[in-house]
């Protein structure tokens, strides 16, 4: 028999026996309980964020391994900075972020952004600022990306 593989959107540190995994990995025959706990062990980092957590059984010798992907680059920007969301109309400024968090967002993202070198990584992480509105430095994030390219920030 096949593999089995269960998704769900669960808030880190936070799963429980019900949905989206209880009721889909209860009748596998499987300890349930011991897949929520390696669960909440490995998304305890992302608390206050919905993060997509993948679940495969192997049906005939009940053993699995739990997969847990990444926040989206602006989930790990608002937790940074300690807000709910990002600015309503495009004159509000949500929050002012500094190179530092910025830096420590994109090596978070790494393994899913697509530059090559930090500061294409990091100019990926301020476009996200621009579209929530949240500035980097006290200077709006198309700025920061101007002095990153032209080397007055060195990262």
């Amino acid at each position: 028999m096949a593999e089995i593989v269960i998704n769900g959107l669960i808030e880190g540190g936070k799963a429980t026996g019900g949905p989206p995994f209880g009721p889909a990995l209860g009748p596998l025959g499987v300890n349930v309980t011991s897949i929520i706990n390696e669960i909440n062990a490995k998304t305890k980092a992302f608390e206050g964020m919905k993060i997509a957590v993948k679940v495969s059984v192997d049906p005939l010798t009940k053993s699995f391994t739990v997969e847990v992907g990444s926040p989206s680059t602006s989930a790990l920007i608002l937790k940074e900075l300690g807000i709910a969301k990002g600015a309503k109309t495009k004159d509000e400024v949500a929050g002012n972020i500094t190179i530092e968090q910025v830096k420590k967002i994109a090596k978070q993202k790494e393994a899913s952004l697509y530059g090559n070198s930090v500061a294409d990584r990091v100019k990926q992480v301020l476009g996200t600022c621009k579209s929530m509105n949240i500035t980097c430095e006290g200077v709006s994030a198309v700025e920061m990306i101007k002095k990153i390219d032209s080397g007055e920030v060195k990262l």
